[in-house]
């Protein structure tokens, strides 16, 4: 078949029927369509198939230049690659610093395969990012993976230091994987050079201490911020999740019937469950209500924040502060705690299992008002859900609870924010 020529293609560009293809032979064609500009398409076959390659638009690529890009793509053809293949590399945007990186690893990673991949996001933006983020990814060496890690630990977290280096690891992993460095500056790291072994963690409460915190929360009430009180009143009775709590809906609560909806999509667990308000926890959502001022979440923000409801670490923060730690500043707080042994959030749920043990509740029951499935046997044949033991439960453990954390607040507390 002759070759087209410039005045032929011209013409077809003006005259010819729409959709119509016009060859120039070894796979170059010349498309003319019903809308739109005419177009030049290589046709070919690979190792993926028979192929369409469109390489311009006419008239802004002519027939000569047409023809030299078919060339260049025989050309790969030949060489045993696939134009298409490479072209969809090429288009790929360029990862140039550790900013980027985390954001390609976010999309194509994390994002797919956790559940919450807020909490690595988390930990780069606010650890991570601050030191590094702007670095180009093969400039980043172990002295600066250590200058990261010597922050938190200067700041004594040694939770989040162990958590930081962890992602830095799988951070320069997977810049290897798409060959962007070939080492891993974190990789000579261990968990003594972040937060060291952690030890077990069994921190419970005992009803004394439970009572000497929930003074000092009430003493410095004006500081500590009254949402936080009930939020941690609510854990000791509740024994939830801090996520689940703290991101809790007021679409959830029905507190005419006394009864907390936490959906699928919310729970650890991947499966809804119906949480039993004892009075005590429905006088405290009460409260929240008004002091809500009309936001759909339980806990809204107080501050500006990209976050409508309270954050994931606003009360570990409050209550650290009251035992004289307070990450990132270099003047630490006055400890009003004294010689209570520190304790966290997630150490109020435990306290609500110890509680329940101690009561008498059936480990069964206590374990499914933590949200917990079953294990073993049990959890394959008893499909129970437990509401109303878990309902006497959670009632038992609020009526020993409200004597050792109800401290009136005075009228001006009512307002105000965390």
């Amino acid at each position: 078949m002759a070759k087209l020529t410039a005045t032929q293609v011209q013409s077809y560009a003006r005259t010819a029927a729409a959709n119509k293809k016009y060859s120039d032979g070894n796979g170059l064609y010349f498309c003319v369509r019903k809308s739109g500009m005419p177009y030049w398409m290589l046709r070919y076959t690979s190792l993926n198939g028979r192929r369409e390659a469109t390489l311009g638009q006419y008239p802004s690529m002519t027939l000569a230049e047409a023809r030299l890009e078919s060339s260049k793509m025989q050309l790969q053809l030949q060489q045993g690659e696939d134009p298409l293949a490479i072209r969809a590399i090429e288009t790929i945007p360029e990862i140039q610093n550790v900013n980027q990186l985390f954001q390609d690893w976010y999309a194509k990673d994390l994002s797919r395969r956790l559940k919450h991949p807020n909490i690595p996001k988390r930990v780069f933006t606010k650890e991570i990012a601050p030191v590094i983020g702007q670095l180009p990814i093969q400039a980043v060496r172990p002295t600066h993976v250590r200058e990261v890690l010597e922050r938190i630990r200067e700041s004594n977290r040694p939770t989040i230091a162990n958590d930081t280096l962890m992602y830095m690891k799988q951070l320069f992993r997977h810049a290897i994987k798409l060959d962007l460095t070939l080492n891993n500056p974190a990789a000579a790291f261990t968990v003594d050079d972040a937060g060291g072994v952690e030890s077990s963690k069994d921190r419970m409460l005992s009803k004394e201490e439970i009572h000497y915190a929930f003074s000092v929360f009430h003493t410095h009430i004006n500081s500590f911020g009254r949402d936080n009180y009930l939020a941690c009143c609510l854990f000791l009775v509740l024994g939830v999740r801090k996520s689940e709590l703290c991101e809790a809906m007021w679409r959830e609560m029905d507190l005419t019937a006394g009864v907390w909806d936490l959906p699928k999509e919310r729970s650890k667990t991947g499966v809804p469950i119906s949480i039993p308000l004892p009075r005590q926890a429905i006088a405290w959502f009460n409260e929240l209500q008004i002091r809500a001022c009309g936001s759909p979440y339980v806990f809204p923000a107080r501050r500006a924040s990209h976050r409508p409801h309270m954050g994931p670490d606003t009360l570990n923060r409050a209550i650290s502060k009251l035992f004289g730690r307070e990450p990132g500043r270099k003047k630490q707080p006055p400890n009003k705690m004294g010689k209570l042994e520190h304790f966290t959030v997630h150490d109020l749920r435990r306290t609500f299992r110890s509680l329940a043990a101690s009561l008498g509740i059936a480990g069964n029951v206590a374990e499914r008002c933590l949200n917990h499935k079953l294990k073993g046997v049990e959890g394959i044949y008893d499909r129970h859900d437990y509401f109303e033991e878990r309902r006497i439960a959670h009632q038992t453990v609020a009526d020993v609870v409200e004597p050792l954390v109800n401290f009136e607040p005075a009228s001006q507390h009512h307002t105000g924010g965390r």
